[in-house]
């Protein structure tokens, strides 16, 4: 998480403010850090990534909201929710204006964890979205106002590299790249940094790459080891440890409305993600 520094001046009558600590010392607030998972290359476990951390922060004792920005909704779907059937979604925070705070529903099964779902009208968003100014920072804005109530804020971007996962990428702090150590897989990273590389230059300057998460591995071959070498030695990218080892577990979770933390708490698969998820927490550092 960040700190940001609450309160700068007197109150009324010329009595500190609220913000201020005894002696005038500006007193620290929590700002939550904002995290985009993403890869334009579908089933990399992607989502499987943004549930099992969020989850992993939120049994740490972290305040987390997941925000799903994938019409097709897997993230929503696995968190126990009905994408058909729910009342308000992201799509109404796109396009209905509706604030975030009001579209957002608890993650059932452990306190912390909330999501701001989506559905299938997120499709028909991008074609919205377009017509907008400053487009690229709608879900930035929408989230504006909830980042004293979190410490961590998750983004599952979409599967492309349209409109919404630029809106992903300009929300964030940093990036996390899940990456299966397959040739196929490792094809679009470099498209995937050029376009960090343009959001960096025209809308979020900060935004940092944190590393590749070795998703879906298989130790029994030398394939994926040379895939992640190569993926790190072209593009500099940190590769996190351990790996996450494939394992039918994280297929059955999303059947129950779990995460493998939940479905499977003893697995290698959880352990693995509570292992990404210390070594992700963010440090505390002054902003502003």
């Amino acid at each position: 998480m960040a700190w940001a520094r609450d309160g700068a001046g007197a109150g009324p009558g010329g009595q500190p403010s609220a913000g201020l600590a005894r002696g005038g010392v500006p007193r620290l607030r929590r700002v939550a850090r904002v995290v985009a998972v993403a890869n334009q290359k579908g089933g990399v476990a992607k989502t499987t990534t943004v549930h099992s951390l969020g989850y992993a922060w939120a049994e740490a004792g972290h305040r987390v909201l997941l925000v799903d920005l994938d019409p097709q909704a897997c993230l929503t779907y696995s968190t126990g929710l009905d994408p058909g059937l729910l009342p308000a979604s992201l799509h109404d925070v796109f396009v209905r204006t509706m604030k975030a705070a009001d579209a957002r529903y608890v993650v059932d099964g452990i306190d912390g964890l909330d999501i701001l779902p989506a559905t299938i009208d997120l499709a028909s968003t991008e074609v919205h979205l377009l017509t907008r100014t400053a487009r690229e920072h709608v879900l930035r804005r929408a989230l504006k106002g909830l980042h004293d109530e979190y410490d961590m804020i998750v983004v599952d971007c979409p599967p492309s590299l349209g409109i919404l996962a630029i809106n992903g990428l300009c929300a964030a702090d940093e990036v996390l790249i899940p990456l299966q150590a397959e040739t196929l897989c490792s094809r679009g990273v470099g498209q995937l940094l050029e376009m960090i590389d343009d959001v960096r230059m025209f809308a979020n300057a900060d935004l940092a790459v944190r590393g590749i998460v070795n998703t879906l591995y298989d130790e029994r071959t030398s394939h994926g080891r040379e895939i992640l070498a190569s993926v790190k030695e072209r593009y500099g990218l940190k590769i996190l440890e351990p790996a996450v080892r494939k394992s039918v577990r994280f297929a059955e979770a999303p059947e129950y409305g779990r995460c493998i933390l939940q479905h499977a708490p003893g697995s290698a698969g959880a352990a693995a993600y509570r292992a990404l998820a210390r070594e992700l927490e963010m440090e505390r550092v002054l902003v502003g």
